[in-house]
């Protein structure tokens, strides 16, 4: 099987949540390595050219051996849902799923299986899966594929298949669960795993920049769950996630990559903007800037979409090194979903202990000051300007200079003047 652009991009994103890769990695991924979840905060690495895909109504896969058992199970199994019996819609998923077989080139060995088929706000839907001729070994970890999968979706020229996966020995994790159906893909079709799945409709932010999602329960019948959800044209904001709701246990969504990266384009770069600012050498080892230092996941979790899949706007991601006046690290962390506003987070550890999260506010990139951010304790106020000469006051007091791009001002500073590139100046106030 051959990634395109669009599949390796399908992959990235949910690889690196709303990070964006370093350069070369789009041509590092073509060369190949098994598919593999690459956390945030770690290194990016090549993802996959294997992608597994789901069985349904509580099958679970065996990790060794028994591919024959397995490859029965998953495909021999009663057709479930409630087109199970309509003889002349499984007939048009087969010759659909024929004609794709066709078209790509691809030769599987005996009948296709509909897994499942019913009917759903945006027209009939199904699962269909048959299997390989061969069972190759893909990766490391000596995963067999067994069988190739795919959804098919309601259009109006009658069913169409869309990404086909294989189908291997490896078990459930990881693997896409999940369609987005209709013209608006305002319709979720969860197939049933036989795992408990969370599902939440939409993203939202509590007043201090921290997620705010609501899951519940996903009510399974006959093999799988259809559900409404708010129009996914340009954003996924839907989340599913089997229990406990976490990164690791996300339930991928197999036709997002469309909505993501509409037309197969490439979304923009985020420029990455780092700061050290003078006194952090007292308490940072090393250049925090040149080492690329980033806060722990566990320490932004209250700020990070866990089950969601986002991609950037293009607007910057800055991180700012510095050191409190009691003498704690200072690190400032940026993160943006989407369309949706940047926000920095400010985080504070005692040299050696962890990292915490102590305030956060909205960025606005276009504004003279676009952040300012009060930190606790009257450990001061941290602004950031980029390109821009800074300097603050105190009262009706002399102003002080502040250096460029960033600075931790003291805590009763109550003026920042800002001096851009082309020498404008705009005086902020600071309020408490």
């Amino acid at each position: 099987m051959t990634l395109n652009d669009g599949d390796v991009r399908d992959v990235l994103h949910r690889a690196t949540d709303h990070l964006v890769g370093p350069p070369g990695l789009l041509d590092e991924v073509r060369r190949g390595g098994r598919r593999r979840v690459v956390r945030r905060r770690t290194v990016l690495a090549a993802v996959c050219a294997a992608v597994v895909a789901v069985p349904v109504g509580g099958l679970q896969l065996a990790g060794d051996g028994g591919t024959a058992q397995v490859a029965s199970r998953l495909l021999d199994g009663p057709t479930r849902g409630d087109l199970a019996g309509d003889d002349g819609y499984l007939r048009q998923v087969r010759e659909a799923w024929q004609r794709r077989l066709e078209q790509d080139g691809h030769q599987l060995r005996g009948e296709p299986h509909v897994v499942w088929a019913g009917r759903t706000p945006a027209g009939p839907a199904a699962y269909i899966a048959q299997r390989t001729v061969h069972n190759p070994i893909v990766g490391s970890d000596g995963d067999r594929v067994i069988a190739m999968a795919a959804f098919v979706e309601p259009t109006a020229d009658g069913p169409r298949v869309t990404t086909r996966e294989q189908v291997t020995d490896a078990g459930t994790d990881g693997i896409s669960q999940a369609a987005l159906l209709g013209p608006q893909r305002d319709v979720l079709l969860v197939l049933d795993a036989g795992q408990p799945v969370e599902f939440s409709p939409e993203l939202r932010y509590l007043p201090d920049g921290k997620v705010n999602r609501s899951f519940r329960r996903v009510a399974f019948r006959d093999g799988a769950a259809v559900l409404a959800v708010p129009p996914q044209r340009t954003k996924i904001t839907v989340a599913l996630s089997r229990t406990p709701v976490s990164r690791e246990n996300m339930v991928h969504i197999i036709n997002d990559g469309p909505i993501l990266f509409p037309g197969g384009a490439d979304r923009p770069r985020p420029p990455q903007v780092r700061h050290t600012l003078p006194g952090a050498e007292q308490v940072w080892v090393g250049d925090p800037s040149a080492k690329e230092v980033s806060a722990p996941a566990e320490a932004l979790a209250e700020y990070i979409d866990s089950a969601g899949v986002h991609t950037s706007d293009g607007s910057p991601l800055l991180w700012v090194y510095g050191a409190t006046p009691d003498g704690r690290l200072l690190l400032v962390e940026t993160i943006q979903y989407d369309d949706d506003p940047a926000r920095v987070i400010a985080l504070l550890a005692p040299r050696y202990l962890n990292f915490r999260a102590v305030a956060s506010t909205v960025v606005d990139w276009k504004a003279p000051l676009p952040v300012r951010l009060r930190l606790p304790d009257n450990q001061g106020v941290l602004v950031a300007a980029e390109g821009s000469a800074l300097s603050y006051r105190v009262g009706g007091g002399t102003w002080q200079d502040a250096g460029r791009n960033a600075a931790l001002l003291p805590a009763d500073a109550t003026d920042v003047r800002v001096t851009d590139v082309n020498g404008t100046v705009t005086t902020v106030l600071l309020t408490r």
